[in-house]
């Protein structure tokens, strides 16, 4: 006997209300329980709705539960996690000083463990205020982070002649429901990966530096795309086109990170070095028990080792794209995936929740269809295509 997709849909969103509800009975933090209660009740009904055989209104009951009633009622409430607050006083500070950091910061929100180009998301907020509901949803942090993430995920797409599918229940899923509800520090870093990938595999190698460039202002644990990028570049259009890219990257994301980089170096390392290396005078709040955290909790030359087994796993992930470049966007999405991993999970301090950007890289490669085959030949290459888009 074979199951339905229906049943599948249903199993599916059971999975994710069970999921959600560990939140409220495991967070101690009351934005990450607000959204566990919220999304349990809209996955359990979009189960139901699956029963019932009605896969759209279940994905409405998903997307409302998840997604809109708590991002709504914490933004107009004004809760959620510290990293929203940071952003928007970066961007006030970036208005003010041109810089994003603050001058000897005494506690840990006082940290800004993100590169300059993190500030231009708080810029709103500086610029609205939070006078009224309106202005304060228009210009919270989050709803930016959201913008970026949706406009990079639709325009890689689009770039590649996506035609047909929507990801609407990877929005609901909790791998972008709960960091859009509670906090949406990463979700800037997995669109504009996404948009850099299928801008590369598409053969828009000005476009895909220019948007790495902007993703490597963000946060430094995003520069590993850059190399990913550049050899699809490579492999699928050419060395030239991969020159241009790769140097547009670097040369734009100097332009955008040495302003502040010149106005306060040492706040530049400090903060954003130091502070999410756990080197900081003050510990950093990111501390779930992976690998690195614990290795690093050992000893006092845990530290180290950690650093050396990170370094060792970015040595082995470039050897992999020298030895066996990607020569697709699902290989491409895969390998970057597997370098984050080996990031986060090596790294002295770290969170479960980074884990959703390569997550997140892997299904969107994956729930991209293929357009009608694009190929070209390889400049002396003959009658070797070059497939753009492949979903093995």
């Amino acid at each position: 006997m074979t199951i339905s997709r229906t049943s599948w849909w249903a199993a599916g969103w059971l999975l994710m209300a069970a999921w959600a509800l560990s939140f409220p009975l495991l967070s101690t933090l009351e934005p990450h329980r607000l959204w566990g209660w919220c999304a349990a009740t809209g996955y359990l009904a979009a189960a139901g709705a699956c029963a019932l055989r009605r896969p759209r209104t279940a994905l409405a009951l998903a997307m409302a539960g998840a997604v809109a009633v708590p991002l709504l009622w914490l933004v107009l409430t004004g809760q959620g996690q510290s990293e929203v607050a940071v952003i928007e006083r970066s961007g006030r500070l970036l208005l003010e000083t041109g810089s994003p950091y603050v001058n000897g910061p005494a506690g840990v929100r006082d940290y800004t463990p993100y590169l300059p180009g993190m500030a231009l998301l708080g810029v709103p907020r500086a610029l609205l205020g939070d006078e009224g509901w309106m202005l304060r949803l228009l210009g919270d942090a989050r709803i930016w982070c959201a913008a970026v993430l949706f406009g990079g995920m639709w325009g890689g797409r689009r770039l590649l002649g996506v035609r047909g599918v929507v990801f609407s229940a990877l929005v609901a899923s909790p791998v972008i429901a709960l960091p859009l509800a509670v906090s949406g520090v990463d979700l800037p870093l997995a669109g504009l990966c996404c948009l850099a990938l299928g801008a590369a595999a598409a053969g828009r190698p000005v476009l895909a530096g220019a948007v790495l460039a902007a993703l490597c202002s963000l946060k430094w644990t995003a520069w590993p795309a850059v190399p990913v990028a550049v050899v699809l570049v490579a492999c699928l259009w050419g060395r030239r086109a991969a020159v241009r890219c790769g140097a547009l990257s670097v040369a734009g994301a100097a332009v955008l990170v040495l302003p502040a980089a010149l106005l306060q170096p040492t706040e530049l390392v400090r903060q954003v070095v130091a502070f999410p290396t756990g080197r900081a005078a003050v510990p950093t709040p990111a501390s779930s028990p992976l690998p690195g955290r614990l290795l690093t909790e050992l000893a006092p030359w845990g530290w180290y080792v950690t650093v050396g087994l990170l370094l060792v796993g970015g040595l082995a992930v470039a050897l992999s794209l020298v030895l066996r470049p990607p020569r697709t966007l699902v290989a491409a999405a895969d390998r970057l995936a597997l370098g984050l991993t080996l990031a986060f999970l090596l790294a002295p301090a770290g969170r479960f929740g980074y884990l959703a950007l390569p997550v997140l890289l892997v299904l969107w490669a994956r729930t991209t269809a293929p357009a009608p085959v694009a190929s070209r030949i390889v400049a002396g290459a003959g009658r070797v295509p070059v497939t753009v888009l492949d979903r093995a």
